[in-house]
């Protein structure tokens, strides 16, 4: 479902006389339907960018990315917003959304975009806010005016509203509530019976070896720079 052969990524920082970072490269992995592997490695070591290359945030410079038959590396936008649609979910550590939208509709927006009937999506979405102690008091608000945890609580539900069948997890269950934490880390167990192929980062070491079932260290991948 995810694989990655010989990735390599490097930025210029144009406000600093063009001085290209290399910081990714031979990057290769594979993750099958139905299994999670957690990236590991030190802070800085490519672990978010590795994701946000994978979701087609950032261009490769070299190798592929293919998720479910799409080389993400060389898509045109047009076909990595398909992909993001109906294949790829991806629950990033800091809520984006559309001001003044309804919370009920945020977490519904996936399931509309794919067809689902609007009655049928707010079901499915408001289970979901339900299930992680969202109060209904606050379902008809924007989540931009709420606290971390509840916004982070409503990304989650946003992001396994959909069956996707690859997702991407960016800390999903830091700064969780013990209660709220299980729930993540249940829909993450039933999202892998259902057949998802997941790719997360947990620096949450339990979690991780609740859910995870191998590791990849990401500084494997990272260049050697000169001192």
């Amino acid at each position: 479902m995810i694989e990655l052969k010989d990735v390599a990524k490097s930025f210029t920082l144009h406000n600093q006389g063009a001085a290209v970072i290399p910081v990714m490269q031979n990057a290769t992995l594979s993750v099958q339907p139905g299994e999670c592997v957690a990236l590991v490695g030190a802070s800085g070591a490519g672990k978010s960018t590795l994701m946000r290359m994978i979701y087609g945030n950032y261009l490769a410079q070299a190798g592929c990315i293919v998720v479910d038959g799409v080389d993400v590396a060389r898509a045109e936008p047009r076909e990595i917003l398909e992909l993001r649609r109906v294949t790829i979910g991806y629950v990033s550590q800091f809520l984006r959304v559309v001001p003044r939208v309804p919370t009920l509709d945020v977490v519904a927006e996936p399931l509309l975009a794919v067809g689902v009937e609007l009655e049928a999506a707010r079901a499915r979405a408001a289970a979901l806010l339900e299930r992680l102690n969202i109060p209904r008091t606050l379902w008809g608000l924007s989540p931009t005016t709420f606290s971390g945890g509840e916004q982070q609580r409503v990304n989650v539900a946003r992001g396994f509203a959909h069956g996707y069948p690859a997702l991407l997890l960016d800390e999903p269950t830091a700064s969780l509530d013990a209660v709220n934490r299980a729930t993540v880390l249940a829909l993450i167990e039933e999202a892998k019976a259902r057949g998802a192929a997941i790719v997360g980062i947990f620096h949450d070491a339990a979690a991780r070896e609740q859910v995870c079932d191998r590791e990849i260290d990401v500084t494997g991948f990272t260049p050697q720079r000169a001192a």
